[in-house]
């Protein structure tokens, strides 16, 4: 731990509740290193409660404390990486040209703790390939493309772990599109000589992932020296492993020189987590924590839940944070009264008529259409996926989804859904569009 968050804690433990301090603060993680103490929570629902309320304090504390008025203080979800870890699993290196340098490896994220489903099953799949055919153009870049929360990261970390075990001496590096951003940015903006420096440490690597590419959108001076170290790398046969938001050719703000070297490899999106991935997910996380979830307290969040792995990270940790601190089991009662709040919002988010909403907009037609009569392709395809949609993302059940269609037949919605699981496995568009909206829907 490092000493100077051990200050702050001896000072916060005499300002916070006993309750507050062993639930919130006590479990944080923390390093410190050129002038930014990081902390590390166990999920997002940590780190965001820790945000909301006590950054501030944390903030001062550790800058009177450290007497340093610029210190920085962020928060990460994840694993404090362990000094000895770090060093067999991480790959710190010496090297003449480019100095001393980590791989930002998570080393607790592995394929092996990665919960498949039908969902991720094809972006773990082409993330295993590229360990095996590291370089190959073929798999390279590789790009999976998800919204927030569905194990983008995590399999970006899992690559990196599987490439240092396999070949520990290889010269890996994981970077947030935030820090790349920063980094490519100071080297502009001072002079040639710590520019050539960078440029020579980022073409040394063998590998380069970068999380979250979005955020170079709309950055041009960012942008070119980006596509010279694509270039760069790519002629040297070195692998390139990307993250986005959004499928990488429909990101705005991108140079389009960009995207077609993009368009080169292979790519994957990630789904939101089907009911028993969604299961199989929070009872994994429970037995993380050493905490015992009964199957059918699993089976009410993930019914209840639907969108991301952070929505029943939250979910979970609520409840656990509400069984420490109340000493009762986890029960079905205990979790509908823990979570009646979150459930309700998320009912009133993803409604039937939010979904034809949503989906007439993205197709340009009346919503009036989409419970029509009309058998016009046009209008019938939209319809047969809102319908998809409503079965995937709603509590409803059938013949209740058919009587908001326009009064259908509950063996027309599940027509509707059959068509639409087929097409969305041979038709790219069909896929990318059902991708989107579900996107739209969930964010």
């Amino acid at each position: 731990m490092s000493s100077l968050w051990a200050d702050c804690l001896n000072h916060l433990q005499s300002k916070v509740s006993s309750t507050d301090y062993s639930t919130w603060l006590r479990p944080l993680q923390a390093s410190f290193s050129d002038g930014e103490l990081t902390l590390y929570a166990q999920n997002q629902f940590v780190e965001k409660w820790v945000k909301d309320n006590f950054l501030n304090e944390i903030i001062d504390l550790a800058r009177f404390l450290s007497k340093n008025e610029a210190l920085i203080v962020t928060t990460r979800v994840g694993i404090r990486p362990n000094e000895k870890r770090v060093e067999a699993t991480q790959n710190t290196q010496q090297d003449p040209a480019t100095g001393t340098f980590k791989t930002g490896i998570n080393p607790g994220q592995h394929f092996d703790n990665f919960v498949q489903g039908r969902s991720n099953q094809l972006a773990k799949a082409v993330s295993q390939q590229v360990v095996n055919e590291l370089g190959q153009s073929h798999c390279n870049p590789l790009s999976l493309y998800a919204n927030t929360g569905l194990g983008k990261t995590h399999l970006l970390h899992a690559i990196g772990n599987a490439l240092l075990k396999k070949t520990p001496d290889l010269r890996i590096l994981y970077i947030h599109s935030e820090r790349f951003y920063r980094d490519i940015l100071k080297a502009i903006n001072t002079n040639s000589q710590e520019a050539d420096k960078l440029k020579k440490f980022y073409r040394s690597l063998d590998v380069l992932m970068i999380d979250d590419i979005q955020f170079l959108a709309d950055k041009p001076k960012v942008q070119e020296e980006f596509l010279h170290l694509l270039n760069a790398l790519f002629d040297q046969g070195k692998q390139v492993i990307l993250t986005s938001n959004v499928y990488p050719k429909n990101i705005e703000g991108i140079d389009p020189l960009i995207k077609s070297r993009l368009s080169c490899g292979i790519s994957s999106t990630i789904e939101p987590p089907e009911l028993e991935t969604r299961v199989a997910i929070l009872r994994k996380k429970a037995e993380e924590r050493g905490v015992e979830l009964l199957e059918d307290v699993a089976y009410l969040i993930g019914q209840k839940l639907r969108t991301h792995v952070r929505e029943l990270e939250g979910a979970l940790n609520s409840v656990i944070a509400w069984q420490t601190v109340t000493h009762r089991p986890i029960t079905i009662d205990m979790a509908r009264e823990v979570l009646r709040d979150r459930f309700a919002a998320y009912e009133q988010l993803i409604t039937i008529e939010n979904i034809q909403r949503v989906v007439a907009d993205h197709y340009n037609i009346k919503l009036a259409d989409i419970k029509s009569k009309s058998r016009t392709r046009t209008i019938a395809r939209p319809r047969q996926i809102a319908m998809a949609l409503a079965k995937e993302l709603t509590n409803h059940s059938l013949p209740e989804i058919g009587r908001e269609f326009g009064g259908r037949d509950h063996t027309t919605v599940m027509h509707a859904c059959k068509t639409i699981a087929e097409l969305r496995d041979t038709d790219t568009s069909i896929q990318e569009d059902y991708t989107l909206l579900t996107r739209k829907l969930s964010s």
